[in-house]
């Protein structure tokens, strides 16, 4: 056998697994929950990316941003500039910035608010909550209020964490969660976070 012929038989092969396993894939009849969470960069541009494919197939979508404040990003200026997705930057900066613990609470309890009347209202297909996890780990929100929250969201609603150190409870709750890993980072050869790339 010829290895074009060997290569053809191994394709049509893993095709049809592929496609016995779509054809047995059901629809959840709900949204669903999405995590990024992990030391490796890119959990916020790739939930991004999601809100660009729901935006693709004319759905809804809101951003609750818990933790960057008011710090420019590229991806805020250009939803906010086309007014395209409803969007709430409520966090205060960096936990490091506010340095005021009862402040931080207080601006997460504000932000997960917000997030808990968009989950819930039913008019939106998609929900961000970026950086909530960080919010979390610092124990600025409990992990059962969350839960709770995100139970009571519409049907039709999936969202997306953002954030490192997602807890195993939301990990063991969520339909998909993905551990970004870090290998290499240019800010630890010295590398500024560069416009249109970090930010």
């Amino acid at each position: 056998m010829s290895d074009a012929q060997d290569h053809k038989e191994k394709m049509q092969e893993v095709q049809a697994k592929h496609r016995k396993k779509v054809s047995e894939a059901v629809d959840p009849g709900r949204g669903l929950l999405l995590i990024n969470t992990g030391k490796g960069k890119g959990k916020s541009s790739a939930a991004f990316g999601v809100v660009i494919r729901a935006l693709g197939w004319g759905q809804k979508v809101a951003v609750v941003q818990f933790i960057k404040g008011k710090w420019k990003t590229g991806e805020r200026r250009f939803f906010e500039e086309h007014g395209l997705v409803t969007w709430h930057t409520m966090g205060e900066g960096f936990t490091w910035d506010t340095q005021d613990r009862e402040r931080d609470i207080a601006a997460a309890t504000a932000a997960f608010g917000k997030a808990h009347e968009l989950m819930e209202s039913g008019n939106y297909d998609l929900v961000v909550l970026d950086e909530i996890n960080i919010a979390l780990r610092y124990e600025y929100l409990s992990v059962d209020a969350v839960l709770e929250g995100l139970r009571a969201r519409s049907d039709k609603t999936s969202v997306f964490l953002t954030g490192r150190d997602a807890p195993q409870e939301l990990r063991d709750y969520a339909d998909l969660v993905t551990e970004m890993t870090e290998e290499k980072h240019p800010f630890k050869a010295g590398i500024k976070a560069q416009r249109g790339v970090d930010f």
